[in-house]
């Protein structure tokens, strides 16, 4: 059995102990890469996922959550694993290395206090992803906001500690190997007054520099847009190329969040994007647009 392990995301030259350079080293991209890699093994060995779970002596529902890169996998189950998959030595000990990694703390495990655990998953994802695609409503996105605009809108308690893990976010937008950055923000987002009008303006201003760097669009979804699209609900969709399984959609509520991965919900976010994209102005005019309201605050 032939595992072609670029397909894992993991580079056929690669070697234990040898940093893959094209993707950051977080425990969730390693645990989704080590999850698409199961996956594929599983299907290629014809086995299904009771099959495997009787393997480690656990649910079908702890395979789906290993192969979905939900949670992490003990190194004996995983040998257990691999050895029933038919998995060769040799294209074993790079998944082991996934594995371990999968394990590790975070770089967001700093901020347990102030970041819950739902959240701290996404926050790995958004600085590993290729590309972004981000839609807003009712306010500015958080990796776009300025901090006199976070501070106006953030409640409860370690304000400070808040304001700088949202700060510290907003470095994937310099970093030349970041990820593309599209928004589609409702009109309504750029008109809600969030702390006072100098908050705002600057706010806006902000915005405004924004779209004219190479890797930011940013697109106005006009109050007075004539579409049928449901424009209503915030999502965002993180996509990472061919080397990490599929691209996730991430749905936030108030005390949890949703990700969504089936080739079905991505197809249906991808439509769904497109009908806003369409319904938008242009990123020239959404720029003008986001001057002349900052303009009004004055």
């Amino acid at each position: 059995m032939f595992l072609d392990l670029g397909t894992y995301g993991v580079s056929p030259d690669w070697r234990p102990g040898q940093r893959d350079t094209r993707w950051m080293v977080t425990p969730t991209i390693q645990r989704r890469r080590l999850g698409n890699a199961l996956k594929r093994a599983r299907e290629a060995a014809g086995k299904n996922q009771e099959e495997a779970a009787e393997v480690i002596d656990a649910a079908s529902s702890k395979i789906s959550r290993m192969e979905l890169g939900q949670s992490g996998i003990r190194l004996t189950d995983l040998k257990l694993l691999l050895d029933f998959y038919g998995v060769p030595a040799e294209e074993a000990e790079p998944l082991r290395d996934l594995a371990r990694a999968g394990r590790q703390r975070g770089r967001w495990s700093g901020y347990r206090n102030v970041v819950p655990d739902w959240f701290r998953q996404y926050l790995d994802l958004e600085a590993d992803a290729a590309e972004i695609r981000w839609y807003q409503s009712e306010v500015i996105p958080g990796i776009l906001q300025t901090e006199p605009y976070i501070r106006a809108i953030i409640e409860g308690e370690d304000v400070e500690r808040q304001v700088e893990v949202r700060l510290e976010r907003q470095k994937v937008i310099d970093r030349p190997d970041g990820p593309e950055l599209n928004f589609i923000l409702s009109e309504s987002a750029l008109r809600r007054d969030l702390g006072d009008r100098e908050a705002m303006q600057d706010q806006l201003s902000q915005l405004a520099t924004l779209a004219n760097r190479p890797n930011v669009t940013i697109q106005v979804f006009p109050l007075d847009a004539a579409t049928y699209v449901t424009s209503s609900y915030n999502f965002i969709t993180l996509r990472f190329g061919e080397e990490v399984a599929s691209d996730v959609v991430y749905l936030e509520t108030f005390t949890d969040a949703d990700y969504l991965d089936s080739p079905e919900a991505i197809r249906a976010y991808n439509r769904l994007w497109g009908r806003l994209q369409a319904a938008a102005l242009g990123p020239a005019e959404s720029r003008r647009l986001i001057l002349r309201i900052a303009d009004e605050m004055k």
